[in-house]
């Protein structure tokens, strides 16, 4: 079990491309009265380009992102109370890798089906991520299991304002969640 840290909330909004996370994330720090930081805007100039040309990501193009996320939720000194981010954490190994630099860090999993996330591309205004890319997203999501005991679980399609709540909720009060728990 990693310590907790008294008094300072990290949250960590994850799932694939158009799954909701700036959407969510952004209410949910309003709502936790902590920052928000768009984890896309962590990416290399690289990173982008090649997203941009509809390549995918490797764990290679990904690890210096990761870490660049892993360093702001650990910098206590900008966010002494906490922050959210958003990042997709679509593998475990990258959930853990962010565990590690802040300990006691939380995650919203936004769980969004396969035709949610086309729907939502189709209508999101110009973004670097093409929808060509959203079934490699799929393809490297490890969805969070029974051990992450510090992920909860929220079904993409519900109305934002609902999400948000329980979100919030569960955030305040995820230790005492199952791990299953879901909206």
């Amino acid at each position: 079990m990693h310590e907790r840290t008294e008094g300072r909330l990290s949250v960590v909004v994850m799932g694939v491309s158009a799954s909701g996370k700036t959407t969510v994330g952004t209410l949910l720090a309003r709502t936790l009265a902590v920052p928000f930081i768009e984890g896309d805007a962590l990416h290399s100039p690289g990173n982008v380009a090649k997203m941009r040309r509809g390549e995918p990501l490797d764990d290679a193009d990904r690890a210096p992102w990761l870490a660049a996320i892993a360093a702001t939720l650990a910098d206590r000194s900008r966010y002494p109370r906490g922050l959210v981010v958003s990042c997709s954490a679509l593998k475990a190994a990258y959930r853990d890798e962010l565990r590690k630099a802040a300990p006691g860090v939380k995650f919203v999993f936004l769980d969004a089906s396969p035709p949610l996330v086309e729907a939502r591309l189709a209508a999101r205004p110009p973004h670097f991520m093409p929808e060509s890319l959203a079934g490699s997203q799929f393809a490297t999501l490890e969805r969070p299991g029974p051990a992450e005991t510090d992920v909860a679980t929220f079904d993409a399609a519900q109305p934002v304002e609902e999400l948000v709540a329980a979100a919030a909720a569960a955030v305040r009060e995820l230790g005492k969640l199952s791990p299953a728990a879901t909206l």
